[in-house]
């Protein structure tokens, strides 16, 4: 009798042992890598959206996901630092929130670790990101946004809301691939065919966008567009939008978060449908797809927003018309 309880004794021993075992063996949780051309401050908005995202598709951070953020502030020359610095962690996605060249830094940085694109930038295949939206090929896919091929509808959007629009100045970071893009795409359609006079300024470093507002304010442009492609200009949001209010000059940008910050109009793909399609790719590759399989999306829900608040400041009336097509209008 006194043997069997000392045989129990020490199977239930050992049982509990090889439970707290297994218990203490670390689970195997994916780990993503979040490279952002911006600063982790900027970032936050787009950032926690995903974050969301992947929350619904049942990826909670910190219990069955990890993700390592690495911010590029602005600085183009710090992409291929930390795209490779993700590499080096293991990570088994790349999500990219940037433009094409952090991109292509990434794409640089591996060629196995899939990386998911969260919609800025050029026609990644124009560019050579990829080998077509249908068959990416390689490990790069995501989203894409249309950006250039939007360029004529937002001039089409700012010349309904001000209809005394003749003369539009078009901020741009030459230095981004789209920037150049935008230049042969948008003055021949679009500005001719609505009867606009298009011209460029270049921004090439923080210190020109004061330059920049000063020359624009001496020469009076109708209107402005900023398509918001580039490090540079997407770090910059904040203080662009703030430098056309005190211009008083009608805006309408390609980045949401201008308009938010007092930009006039932003008209462009339905963010929190991007975000959702962002984490829709990551679950589908941590279940096993490719990326070279999985098709880059084009956005198929599109929203403007207006700022009223600014239309007051600088004295303008959005027609009704404009407004009644509004998808939500900051009061």
């Amino acid at each position: 009798m006194t043997s069997k309880i000392v045989i129990c004794s020490l199977l239930t021993v050992f049982l509990l042992t090889v439970s707290l075992a297994q218990a203490q063996q670390p689970k195997n949780v994916p780990r993503l890598g979040y490279l952002s051309t911006l600063d982790a401050a900027s970032e936050s908005t787009r950032s926690e959206a995903i974050r969301l995202a992947l929350r619904a598709l049942g990826y909670i951070e910190g219990q069955n996901i990890a993700i390592e953020y690495r911010y590029a502030e602005g600085k183009r020359d710090r992409f291929p630092e930390l795209a490779a610095e993700l590499v080096r962690l293991k990570v088994d996605i790349i999500v990219v929130a940037g433009g094409d060249n952090t991109v292509r830094a990434a794409k640089n940085a591996t060629k196995t670790i899939p990386i998911v694109m969260t919609g800025q930038g050029a026609d990644p295949v124009e560019v050579g990101l990829v080998e077509s939206l249908a068959r990416p090929g390689g490990n790069v896919t995501g989203v894409t946004n249309l950006s250039t091929e939007l360029g004529g509808k937002r001039l089409e959007l700012l010349k309904e809301a001000v209809p005394k629009l003749f003369r539009v100045a078009v901020l741009y970071d030459p230095a981004a691939p789209v920037g150049v893009l935008l230049q042969k795409e948008v003055p021949p359609v679009a500005a001719n065919a609505l009867g606009l006079t298009v011209r460029f300024w270049e921004v090439r470093d923080a210190d020109d966008f004061e330059k920049v507002f000063a020359a624009l304010s001496k020469e009076r442009p109708d209107g402005l567009y900023v398509p918001g492609a580039g490090p540079l200009i997407l770090a910059n949001l904040k203080r662009i939008a703030g430098l056309a209010l005190k211009s008083r000059l009608p805006s309408i940008y390609g980045n949401r978060e201008s308009v938010d910050a007092g930009g006039l109009m932003y008209y462009g793909q339905d963010l929190a449908d991007s975000y959702r399609r962002v984490a829709y790719f990551v679950d589908r590759i941590l279940k096993g797809a490719k990326p070279a399989d999985l098709p880059v999306e084009q956005p198929t829900k599109f929203e403007l927003v207006i700022n009223l608040k600014t239309a007051k400041q600088i004295g303008l009336t959005i027609p009704p018309n404009v407004l009644a097509r509004a998808d939500k209008v900051i009061r």
